[in-house]
């Protein structure tokens, strides 16, 4: 396995991306979450990327059951707070930053990850109605009180990092990029404060930040097994994200057709040549690949018994510039 410091930890090169052992994509059990995340860790993946809200504390709480009786300080979790859930029938979320809800959130969180300390906490999502002041004070006390090593923003633009930055150290910046989407403009129809090739890598670069990036394989499209239509049901996810349905799937659907042939031609899976074109970015941390069975685990994994050229992962770049996609 091919590693990545984030300060002072360790992280591996593919991470464990936990929303769909949350429940809410299709054909995911517990019983073969738990054994994928036993699997990750006998492949060297020791990076495990989850949040509170992925199956509201569902995710977290297989998660925890999956790393009991593993050595704890071989193992990286990262988790989240900001967007909170009521607790009655409709357990519609909200986003909160503030100090009190941040307390009660990693609270919450440690007891469902069965554990006493959390390596990574990153705000979700920004909190328009909270000061960034605020939020960073909470998190600076949470760092001396030992619940949380490290502090990681997601979704935040640069202005707003800054901001964080001048109440705690950030470790992290998470945002969308992958080879299909390398500067997205919005993600589920939801406007996207950072252009991430262009913006975002070198502010992590200049200051000495790791930019974790989701949705590496565009939620299964770069895996090149989606169809042209007809991929998710009601109780997906994914089919609330516009990119991967209807018209405006198809481009990218078109793009992903003529990487595939580039992919054969190499000799390389196309999900392979996905995960080496983040990898071999300096600024880029643990790419936070989506698994909820073994056999995806395996393969995240086995991108280490490929190879990839500088000039394969160029042409790859040129295709996708072609299609100028957003």
């Amino acid at each position: 396995m091919k590693y990545k410091q984030i300060k002072d930890i360790n992280a591996s090169a593919i991470g464990f991306g936990c929303w769909a052992i949350g429940g809410t994509w299709n054909n995911v059990t517990d019983d073969k979450s738990i054994r994928a995340v036993k699997t990750a860790i006998e492949t060297g993946i020791n990076f495990f990327d989850v949040a509170p809200v992925y199956g509201k504390g569902h995710a977290e709480t297989v998660l925890g059951k999956a790393l009991k009786g593993e050595q704890r300080d071989s193992i990286i979790i990262a988790t989240k707070c900001g967007l909170p859930w009521s607790q009655d029938e409709r357990r519609k979320t909200r986003k909160d930053l503030s100090k009190e809800s941040i307390f009660k959130e990693v609270d919450d969180s440690l007891t469902r990850l069965q554990t006493d300390y959390i390596d990574l906490y990153q705000v979700h999502w920004p909190d328009p109605n909270t000061p960034i002041s605020e939020t960073a004070q909470a998190l600076a006390e949470l760092k001396k009180q030992g619940k949380i090593r490290h502090v990681g923003v997601s979704n935040y633009s640069l202005e707003m990092t800054r901001e964080m930055m001048a109440g705690v150290e950030v470790a992290t910046f998470q945002g969308l990029y992958n080879l299909l989407e390398q500067n997205p403009e919005h993600y589920h129809n939801i406007p996207l404060q950072y252009r991430a090739r262009e913006e975002a890598l070198p502010f992590c670069k200049e200051h000495d930040m790791k930019y974790l990036p989701y949705s590496p394989l565009m939620q299964g499209l770069l895996t090149g097994t989606l169809k042209r239509s007809g991929n998710w049901d009601e109780h997906d996810d994914r089919r609330n994200n516009p990119k991967l349905n209807g018209a405006a799937f198809e481009p990218y659907f078109d793009c992903v057709e003529q990487l595939k042939s580039l992919a054969k031609d190499a000799n390389i899976s196309l999900a392979h040549l996905a995960i080496h074109w983040l990898v071999a970015q300096q600024e880029v941390g643990p790419v936070i690949a989506g698994a909820h069975t073994e056999e995806q685990v395996r393969d995240n994994a086995a991108f280490m018994q490929s190879t990839s050229s500088t000039e394969l992962l160029k042409r790859a770049e040129e295709i996708v510039a072609k299609w100028q996609l957003k």
